[in-house]
């Protein structure tokens, strides 16, 4: 989805390094489609090709029928995409490359062109980050002889936030010295001072859209991104023991059982800019998916949206992005993938890993999904004229990160393995 779309009180980092020696045992020893070694082995030369030091890496890469990818998509990489990267890395045992990511996620959050407030943007100019302020992404118009920029990539999701948070605790983990947790405690204050929603039900709304520097505030409330908020909050609570980011967590848990339907069993994926509930006849699988994977003790009602998702979003050889099955969607298989194995259904994770195997690009990414266009049934932005967000037969760094993930059985919301 675009993003747009506890456990023990100990320290983390000794169990994040146990994780990490395991993972790196398990990478060299994996021998097969299911293994994780071949993404991460995508990841790490994605990171590479971005350039030297710290960087930022391209999500998309020219479909099989593309010579370039369109001007929008041409420089960009997305935030989520590379949080995702960052934290699949850490899995694979690769901190090097992992870090080179995460320094440019620093680097972004401390040197915005127009902001000082905590934000990071929804995507990036990819490449390195250098020393100056953190480029966003454009195009040249020759049409209308002038730079163009994306109102969504300018903007700043809060699940896009959350999830650079969450990359850079990952971080901590392994780098404590390096400034990481400030970093995602400064997106985390960001996150609560500008997408606090307290209309019932209380939750953070979906962030800023929009060019520089009057941006929109987006009314809506997400499911996603209230689990991706909880899960930083939850983190840092773990860590630090500061009881407002126990309230944080709280709050944004509160909005996940006010979505929760309990017949059929079922997230709505969130709530409309009026406040009210979205209708239960279109729900995204993610938001099946990772509640289940990002709350401790989650309720047992909530395994119920994983059997919906089964019942209403399975294609062969994976999963849809929602209902209508128009295709695979590779990112949401491998998300159900990682789900299935921390519910301890290893063979039906298996099997999605064996499928996802045969959408591997030559460059070693995986398609975003296995038809020329996938439909997902959301809109952008505030600007659509309706449901206008596809995904295409791409090269997509996000879901081989997904795919490293579910393959190293590593989840994202903790840091920690899902065995």
């Amino acid at each position: 989805m675009i993003r747009r779309i506890a456990l023990a009180l100990t320290a983390v980092g000794p169990a994040i390094m146990a994780s990490t020696a395991g993972v790196t045992q398990a990478i060299a020893a994996a021998d097969g489609p299911r293994g994780p070694a071949p993404y991460c082995t995508a990841l790490r030369a994605g990171v590479d090709a971005a350039g030297p030091g710290a960087v930022l890496v391209a999500s998309y890469r020219p479909g099989e029928d593309e010579a370039e990818l369109p001007p929008p998509l041409r420089q960009s990489a997305f935030t989520y995409d590379n949080a995702l990267a960052a934290i699949a890395l850490v899995a694979c045992g690769d901190l090097a490359h992992a870090r080179r990511i995460g320094d440019a996620l620093l680097h972004a959050l401390a040197h915005d062109r127009t902001f000082s407030d905590g934000r990071v943007r929804n995507a990036y100019r990819a490449g390195p980050v250098g020393d100056g302020p953190a480029l966003l992404p454009g195009w040249w118009d020759a049409e209308h002889n002038r730079w163009a920029e994306d109102a969504y990539q300018d903007g700043s999701a809060t699940g896009n936030v959350a999830w650079a948070a969450l990359a850079l605790l990952t971080l901590d983990g392994m780098a404590p010295e390096a400034g990481y947790r400030a970093g995602a405690r400064r997106m985390l204050d960001w996150i609560g001072a500008h997408a606090r929603d307290r209309r019932a039900p209380d939750g953070f709304s979906g962030g800023v859209d929009g060019f520089d520097p009057g941006q929109t505030a987006l009314a809506w409330k997400s499911t996603e991104h209230n689990l991706d908020v909880h899960a930083v909050a939850a983190w840092l609570h773990r860590l630090d023991g500061r009881p407002e980011d126990s309230a944080v967590a709280a709050t944004a848990r509160g909005f996940l059982d006010a979505m929760f339907v309990s017949d059929p069993g079922l997230f709505r994926l969130g709530t409309k800019p009026d406040g009210g509930p979205r209708a239960t006849d279109h729900v995204a699988l993610d938001t099946q998916l990772w509640p289940l994977v990002g709350v401790a003790n989650a309720p047992p009602a909530w395994r119920r949206a994983m059997a919906y998702a089964e019942a209403h979003m399975a294609v062969p050889g994976g999963f849809d992005f929602d209902g209508d099955r128009d295709g695979t969607w590779s990112e949401g298989t491998a998300q159900a993938a990682l789900t299935l194995r921390a519910l301890g259904r290893g063979p039906d994770a298996a099997r999605l890993l064996d499928g996802l195997a045969g959408q591997v690009s030559p460059s070693g990414y995986l398609y975003a999904t296995d038809v020329p266009r996938l439909t997902t049934g959301i809109a952008i932005g505030p600007g659509s004229k309706g449901p206008d967000f596809f995904y295409f037969r791409r090269p997509h760094l996000g879901a081989t990160a997904w795919a490293a993930l579910a393959a190293t059985g590593w989840n994202p919301f903790t840091g920690r393995s899902v065995d």
